[in-house]
């Protein structure tokens, strides 16, 4: 006899994307999970002119798009709302008016549905997402969680702990994409921007490897971003910007995708680990991803990615954390209880 399958809903509204997903799991096995549908809304052309997410327009979209997008899903997946057993959404961290919409929108459909819920760590979503299409990720582990908002190492015991091993002190990889990007007159988002005109280059020009040259584990990639404005700069006097900004492109990517594996086999040597799952939207990048690729064949590690279409806020990510929260009987069915999100929430704070 076929077991009844659970049916999660996740949604995620942290920042610029709308993203809703009704994944099915079976109860006792973690990995036994599918995606029935999902939808996404980008904003990225409705923040494009201003060179980044405006928090007010986020917000806005999002209160236009979340129900039509939760009544879509549905409608593909088709399954009646009442057939929902968890309603998942993102807490924090994240843009405030963004996260109150997503989870007004959980909580009130939990209400109305007498369902339980789970607020959900956004950058724990991005951590386990990649666990949902390899059973080869198992703990522990090691963690390097990259996008436009965070640049950190973890070390992961079981599903639920996890250590802080290094951080960024200033701007996140993504975040000094995005700079850059502007820098060099490109499009918003950065990261993909760049990668795009790095195409067309090479690495001519040496900037620095940020907190290379130190022992620890933490991330800086303010200074490089400088040192990549007064390259652009002296290109500019000498009117030659132009011809060179492929080139320029391509060394700042290296710049940034070099210090990352640096410190990405300096975290792994200290944890005395073999496994690295990267996850955010800068895993996305393909020369990330091969030189990650030739430390891995060089050292004997294995690192995972989650699929280029989970690299990015989405609601798949949220859904399958809950899934994890049901298995360890970490949901809520308290309707009356206040509704909390967090614009900065850290990671290891919320360990089990």
């Amino acid at each position: 006899m076929a077991k009844k399958p659970v049916y999660i809903l996740g949604i995620e509204t942290s920042c610029d994307e709308t993203g809703i997903s009704l994944i099915a799991g079976f109860s006792g096995e973690v990995m036994n999970c599918k995606v029935v549908a999902e939808q996404l809304s980008s904003q990225i052309q409705l923040h494009q002119q201003w060179g980044g997410v405006v928090p007010e327009i986020a917000s806005r979209d999002h209160v236009r798009r979340c129900i039509q997008l939760v009544d879509q899903t549905l409608l593909d997946a088709g399954v009646d709302k009442q057939q929902i057993d968890l309603i998942a959404y993102t807490a924090g961290p994240g843009l405030m008016g963004a996260l109150f919409v997503g989870a007004c929108v959980a909580r009130g459909l939990a209400f109305a549905l007498q369902k339980p819920f789970v607020a959900i760590h956004h950058m724990e979503a991005h951590l386990l997402v990649p666990m949902l299409e390899s059973s080869h990720i198992k703990p522990p582990f090691a963690a390097l969680l990259v996008s436009g908002g965070h640049s950190q190492f973890y070390g992961v015991q079981t599903i639920g702990d996890y250590s802080l091993v290094g951080e960024t002190l200033d701007d996140a990889a993504g975040e000094a994409f995005d700079k850059v990007a502007k820098i060099l007159g490109l499009n918003y988002p950065g990261g993909p921007a760049i990668s795009a005109l790095a195409e067309h280059g090479q690495v001519k020009y040496a900037l620095p490897r940020p907190m290379c040259d130190r022992p620890g584990f933490d991330l800086s990639f303010s200074g490089l971003k400088t040192a990549t404005l007064q390259l652009v700069r002296r290109l500019e006097a000498d009117q030659c910007l132009e011809q060179e900004k492929a080139n320029v492109a391509a060394s700042f990517q290296e710049a940034v995708v070099d210090t990352l594996c640096r410190k990405a086999d300096r975290v792994l040597k200290h944890l005395g680990l073999t496994q690295l799952v990267v996850a955010g939207g800068v895993s996305a990048n393909v020369r990330l991803r091969q030189k990650l690729g030739e430390l891995a064949e060089k050292k004997g590690y294995n690192f995972f990615y989650p699929p280029l279409a989970w690299c990015t806020d989405n609601g798949v990510m949220i859904a399958y954390a809950g899934w994890h929260k049901w298995q360890r009987q970490q949901i809520s069915h308290q309707h009356s209880s206040g509704l909390e999100v967090r614009a900065r929430w850290p990671l290891d704070s919320c360990s089990n």
